[in-house]
């Protein structure tokens, strides 16, 4: 069983910075790649940012520049920087790994997702 256990959300003054962790455990054979979503009230969850095994990452344009993705790939762990924070960013936070998991029979890949994190940007 795989989970995806985040951690570091909270309330945050615009222009502050805050940094979200996400670690992965469980019967993992490798991770392929692991990502941030958020999803704001009324919104549908969207893509923050990614981070592939090679390290390659991709932001969505809304946190270029003020956002920044990192991976420990010993430690399944994948986190989220997040400087120059806007009341917009205001959401609730998800990790998502695509993981490579064997059963003793075969392999499997799949997405996981976390149970999410709530970032508030307020003064």
């Amino acid at each position: 069983q795989v989970q995806l256990v985040e951690s570091g959300g909270g309330l945050v003054q615009p222009g502050g910075s805050l940094e979200l962790s996400c670690a992965a455990t469980g019967n993992i054979f490798s991770i392929i790649s692991m990502g941030w979503y958020r999803q704001a009230p009324e919104n549908e969850r969207e893509l923050v940012a990614t981070v592939g095994s090679g390290g390659n990452t991709g932001y969505a344009d809304s946190v270029q520049g003020r956002f920044t993705i990192s991976r420990d790939n010993p430690g399944n762990l994948v986190y989220l920087q997040m400087n120059s924070l806007k009341p917009e960013d205001t959401a609730v936070y998800y990790c998502k790994a695509y993981i490579k998991t064997h059963d003793g029979l075969q392999y499997e890949w799949k997405d996981y997702w976390g149970q999410g994190t709530q970032v508030t940007v307020s003064s």
